[in-house]
């Protein structure tokens, strides 16, 4: 079986999920939709990042962040969610580390609330349907890296 070595890469990078010291960024997902948050989980993986969670509702996803923290690098967060919408989840997790680093996940035609994470403390948001290139784009700029997917 051949293996990478074998097949030396044209364009050699290091993939965008990796940290300066070569370890994986954390990334917990939140998102309703089993699809998506797969979609997100695939992406992510793609470029090396490690999902370290999955929650399917707001108040999954707070109660996830504090039982991972201070191990979790970036939360991507759907906005419209049963039990605990993305807004009020945003809003717990800034009261609880005001450094976190939150990337909504909106469909088109939110610019309100998009608008109103941003000045609750997200760092940036992402619109379905998703786009490999822009999912990793915003997600390196949030954690402070030029994106080279």
């Amino acid at each position: 079986m051949k293996t990478k070595q074998d097949f030396p890469a044209i364009n050699e990078r290091e993939p965008d999920g990796l940290k300066p010291d070569g370890t994986p960024y954390r990334v917990l997902v939140v998102d309703d939709s089993m699809f998506v948050a797969k979609q997100i989980g695939q992406i992510l993986t793609s470029e090396s990042y490690e999902v370290a969670a999955t929650a399917a509702d707001g108040e999954e996803g707070v109660e996830k962040y504090k039982e991972l923290f201070p191990n979790i690098d970036l939360v991507t967060m759907d906005i419209t969610m049963p039990k605990m919408d993305g807004i009020t989840a945003l809003e717990h997790i800034m009261n609880f580390d005001k450094n976190a680093k939150v990337v909504m996940i909106s469909a088109l035609g939110k610019q309100d609330l998009v608008k109103k994470s941003l000045l609750l403390g997200a760092k940036n948001y992402i619109v379905k349907p998703l786009d490999r290139k822009k999912v990793l784009e915003r997600i390196a700029q949030v954690l402070g890296k030029t994106s080279t997917a």
